[in-house]
Order: C-alpha cells, then sequence, then structure tokens
C-alpha cells in the first residue's frame, strides 16, 4: 500500500529518526561501507544546505531521509552532487524513496546541479529500480573498490556501480 508522504527539509531535531534509518541501512549491508552513524555535527558538516530532506507520514513519524553531498570543492564541479537516500525497513516498496527522490532531484535543479550521482552495491535492486524510474543511468562498475566493514558482507570486497542523473533544465557551462 502506498503511503502519503510530506516532504520537508531535515531539521536537527531529526537527527534521532535519519540516525536510526542510517543505522538500518549499515546493518543490512547494501547500502553503504560505512560502520556506523556519524554524529550529527559530522552529518550535518558533509550534507549541502537546501538539499537535505525527510519523509513523514500523516503523524509526523520519518519514515526516509535524503540528502546531497558536494562531489569536490573546485570550481567546475559546483554543479555536481552526490546523494543518499534511506528508507526505513516498515515503510520500503511503498513509494516513499520515489517521493524523496524526486524532491530531492528537483531541489537540486533549483540549485543549479546539472549532475546527481552516486554508488549502489549492485546487489541493491530496489534501489537500483528506483533510480532508474526517477531518471537514473549506470555509467560504470567500481570493482573491489572497497571492503565492507558491517553487515553480512563484513570484510567482503565490494563492487559499486557509479549512477547519474543529468539535467535536462539546467544547463553545464
Amino acid at each position: 500500500m502506498l503511503l502519503t508522504i510530506r516532504v520537508r527539509e531535515m531539521m536537527p531535531a531529526d537527527w534521532p529518526a535519519v540516525e536510526a534509518i542510517y543505522a538500518q541501512g549499515i546493518e543490512d549491508g547494501e547500502a553503504t561501507f560505512e560502520t556506523a552513524t556519524p554524529a550529527w555535527e559530522a552529518f550535518d558538516a558533509g550534507r549541502l544546505p537546501g538539499l537535505r530532506f525527510v519523509g513523514v507520514d500523516a503523524d509526523g513519524v520519518v519514515l526516509g531521509w535524503v540528502a546531497g553531498s558536494a562531489v569536490s570543492s573546485r570550481p567546475a564541479y559546483r554543479g555536481v552532487v552526490e546523494h543518499s537516500v534511506y528508507i526505513d525497513r516498515g515503510a520500503r516498496g511503498r513509494g516513499v524513496g520515489r517521493i524523496l527522490l524526486e524532491a530531492f532531484i528537483s531541489a537540486a535543479e533549483a540549485a543549479g546541479m546539472w549532475t546527481v550521482q552516486s554508488s549502489i552495491f549492485p546487489e541493491n535492486g530496489a534501489s537500483l529500480r528506483l533510480h532508474e524510474v526517477t531518471g537514473f543511468r549506470v555509467v560504470g562498475r567500481r570493482e573491489r573498490i572497497a571492503r565492507s566493514g558491517a553487515g553480512p558482507h563484513a570484510g567482503a570486497w565490494r563492487d559499486t556501480l557509479l549512477i547519474e542523473r543529468r539535467s535536462a533544465v539546467v544547463e553545464s557551462d
């Protein structure tokens, strides 16, 4: 069943829920190489203001989050952002990810971003499908790029797929 989701800017008060969802992704072992969630201050410092959102249900419960980070401080990459999107286990497969990702793409384009990119484990079929339906494409495979630090793949070398979405409305000049 699809949920009614409201997307709003992520606030510091959302951190406990955001961190819990992030921890699920670490534990599941299909979302990140991270082994532990960061402190709010580190998370906040590494994510771009205006490109951090939560999806909440009718009761205000955070069901997922999406956030963008600068790819580089070099001026040539000012229109390129890397994103992460995480959905609470109980809300997966119910449209939350698509709603969040579409809101993120709109905000990124409004901020002048011409490329949104990320890396996904090839085994994460749900994330690959989500990104495909929102206009992303696989542009490469990074073989044995790093070892997993947590979850069922701890210690194993993992590949990632580099994905990107090029804006049709923001031009790279």
